[in-house]
């Protein structure tokens, strides 16, 4: 490092032997620079506030100053001259790294676009070109990172998008693919620094939860028994190192370790899963009438990706203690292990175990559970069971492109099995090259009521063949609207619509069906949480309303209805499974090919959180 007298005059930084030279030693145009990092006390060891400026003739410039102040003024004043006025927005951002990127999206794949993004710790905002507000990607939160060598490409999958990233130089790319990778990945030992889901679940704990889900409900003493330690240690480091590239399958993994691992987590997180601060009041013993209140305020003052670990783990232990019959594993029993481990506590007595007790004895009170769904989650659930339970793994027949002998594939379905796994194995097995724009999927079909759907690419297969009437079949086969879909939603400002369709609706109790008339002229609004149905478009007040969440949205609507065109929706809204089944069913039928389109894209788009596009392309 050597002493200079710098100056940032009229968009040029320069660089000077002292204040007494009038010729710079360099001088580094505004226009030149592609990037700014601003370093980290122990980067260099030089001195204590550095930054680097990146420019576009591959070299790197280093600068230090004495002080935090100047340090600050120089950052702030140089980024202003070459970050371009619709992006001054990351200005007010306290950034480890600023500068110009190249960029293509899952919906515009030619020739790269130019965006200003700014890294401000685990989160990267960018000024997208053409977009007039800030975008904030949660790099723990990504589904996917990797980075294509060959092309030096970063590649960014979050929800309902591939973002493909190029650096402006190879140095560039190099510094930006370390500072992201580098915040994608876990921090620390809380839970809001792990790696996450959309939902604010630290992704170690989904993936656990998951596949003792679907492979060790029935597993007799499950969180009881100890896995091997050599295997735990080496599971939570896999964790530890890469949470989003952890993959556990059944044969390679043992459910005992797995079970482990999550304890593990929960015991060694850094302020546990009630936070240390809140941990005395929930094992203060609350009255009896208040019990309910009390633990619902608690919830409620919880961070937000505590809150959420908490519902998703108290939702897994009562689907845990409803197969008890199975696994010997009642709410006590459960309450006992996960009391101390919770509450990282050595277990003397029963005030942490009693605290998880009637948290999942008093479950949907507490978490104001929706009856419906836990009832459907819990008869998946049962379905994985038999099947797996009759003589291993399930045997399905699978069509390849449309229903005949010569296109049959027979499978085993384990019950991890997605949709997406069972479509690359359908593919694989006829050596079927998938080429650019061509859109694969898994596909229910019921040629009883000609109607069809594609199955999101996380849907378990086991429950969907389970459900599956002797008149319906799975299918892989492309989806030739896909193109069409991404142009739409690529326009779309956000996800709801509105518009006229025409409706008629059937409800069928007990396997009868009640005809309610013919097809009439409706106004529907759909939104992120219900879909409304007003008599016209003045109407102030909705004739229905349902819940998008319970809707299952299919492609087609029978013939023998005499629909007024051939472009129609059939939505079912109910669960068959009920003890006196009731499923409400109507149709709603559109003007156009496009149309329908439309609405069936909002629908799915709502209903996976966006998951549609990248999720649906193999």
């Amino acid at each position: 490092m050597i002493r200079r007298w710098c100056m940032l005059n009229d968009g040029n930084f320069s660089y000077y032997e002292s204040d007494k030279n009038s010729t710079p030693n360099g001088t580094l145009k505004s226009t030149e620079i592609v990037c700014m990092a601003v370093n980290t006390p122990e980067r260099h060891g030089y001195y204590d506030h550095t930054f680097e400026l990146y420019s576009d003739s591959e070299r790197i410039y280093l600068f230090g100053t004495d002080d935090p102040d100047s340090h600050r003024e120089w950052v702030k004043s140089i980024t202003k001259t070459f970050i371009p006025s619709n992006a001054e927005g990351l200005l007010r951002l306290a950034f480890e790294r600023i500068g110009r990127l190249r960029y293509k999206d899952g919906l515009n794949l030619q020739s790269p676009r130019v965006g200003w993004f700014a890294l401000v710790g685990s989160s990267l905002h960018a000024y997208l070109e053409d977009s007039v507000e800030e975008e904030e990607i949660h790099l723990r939160k990504l589904q996917e990172l990797s980075i294509q060598q060959e092309n030096e490409v970063l590649v960014l999958v979050e929800r309902g998008r591939t973002l493909y990233i190029e650096g402006e130089k190879k140095l560039d790319f190099q510094g930006w693919c370390v500072s992201v990778q580098r915040a994608a990945g876990s921090a620390g030992d809380s839970l809001s620094q792990q790696q996450l889901t959309e939902t604010d679940i630290p992704v170690i704990v989904d993936r656990c939860i998951d596949y003792i889900t679907q492979c060790g409900l029935t597993s007799e003493g499950i969180y009881r028994k100890s896995g091997v330690n050599s295997r735990v240690a080496t599971l939570c480091e896999a964790f530890r190192r890469d949470a989003r590239s952890v993959r556990l399958k059944e044969g390679e993994h043992q459910v005992d370790d797995v079970s482990n691992t999550l304890k593990r987590f929960f015991r060694e997180s850094g302020e546990g899963l009630f936070t240390i601060q809140a941990a005395s009041a929930w094992l203060s013993t609350p009255e009896e009438s208040r019990k309910i209140c009390q633990y619902q305020l608690l919830l409620s003052q919880l961070p937000r990706v505590n809150k959420a670990t908490l519902r998703a783990l108290v939702n897994h232990l009562y689907c845990v203690q409803r197969f008890a019959e199975l696994n010997q594993m009642n709410l006590h029993n459960l309450a006992i292990v996960f009391g101390p481990t919770l509450f990282q506590s050595d277990g003397k007595d029963y005030t942490a175990g009693l605290v998880v007790e009637e948290l999942i004895e008093h479950y949907t009170d507490v978490f104001e559970v929706d009856e419906m769904q836990l009832k459907r989650q819990l008869d998946e659930i049962t379905a994985i069971i038999k099947a797996s339970g009759s003589a291993g793994d399930f045997i399905c027949t699978v069509y390849l492109e449309e229903k005949k002998e010569t296109t049959e594939q027979h499978v085993k379905i384990p019950g991890s099995m997605t949709a997406a796994e069972l479509t690359c194995e359908i593919l694989d097995r006829r050596k079927i090259q998938v080429r650019e724009k061509d859109y694969w999927s898994c596909w229910e079909v019921s040629q009883k009521e000609e109607m069809e759907r594609p199955l999101h690419h996380l849907e378990r297969v086991l429950p969907i063949i389970h459900s599956l009437g002797t008149d319906s079949h799975l299918l892989v086969k492309k989806h030739l609207a896909m193109e069409a879909i991404r142009i739409y939603l690529a326009s779309k400002v956000d996800v709801s619509k509105h518009g006229m369709v025409k409706f008629r609706e059937e409800k069928s109790i007990l396997g009868l069906g009640l005809n309610t008339g013919s097809f009439h002229d409706r106004y529907f609004i759909l939104s992120t949480v219900s879909l409304r149905m007003y008599k016209e478009v003045r109407s102030n007040r909705p004739e229905r309303e349902w819940q998008v969440k319970n809707l299952r949205v299919y492609l087609g609507i029978k013939k023998k209805l005499r629909p007024p065109t051939c472009w129609g929706l059939t939505v079912i809204n109910g669960s068959e499974k009920q003890e006196k089944p009731e499923r409400q069913q109507w149709y709603l039928c559109c003007d156009t090919q496009t149309e329908m389109r439309e609405w069936f894209s909002t629908f799915l788009t709502i209903q996976v959180r966006g998951h549609i596009l990248s999720h649906w392309l193999l």
